[in-house]
């Protein structure tokens, strides 16, 4: 006779995720994030992606990226979700694309006015 094994995953708290019953197994699919950060010192937005936005927004605000780190401080310009790194990583770079800092350029402009 078989019986049924319940396994715990440790929780994502801070991640959004789609759970997936396959043959008996739970499968957790991690979403990503792709986000834009507006610095509010100088004239920069900074294009990325992550799995935990408050996690990379914290890093970036405490200086603990080198790219970001004369920036600091920053704000939350535009996040989206995309439903796997393949994707996110399409998104961030139409992002990064001329057009894509354009339209994020447009975005920072209407909230300081």
């Amino acid at each position: 006779m078989s019986q049924d094994v319940r396994v715990r995953f440790p929780p994502r708290v801070r991640n959004p995720f789609t759970t997936y019953l396959v043959q008996g197994f739970f499968l957790y699919l991690i979403m990503f994030f792709v986000y834009a950060i507006s610095s509010l010192s100088k004239n920069y937005i900074y294009v990325g992606m992550t799995d935990d936005i408050d996690r990379r927004l914290k890093q970036h605000n405490g200086g603990y990226e080198r790219t970001t780190k004369p920036y600091c401080p920053y704000i939350l310009l535009y996040s989206e979700v995309a439903g796997n790194r393949v994707d996110a990583r399409l998104r961030e770079k139409y992002w990064k694309s001329g057009t894509g800092k354009r339209q994020l350029r447009k975005m920072r402009d209407s909230l300081n006015k």
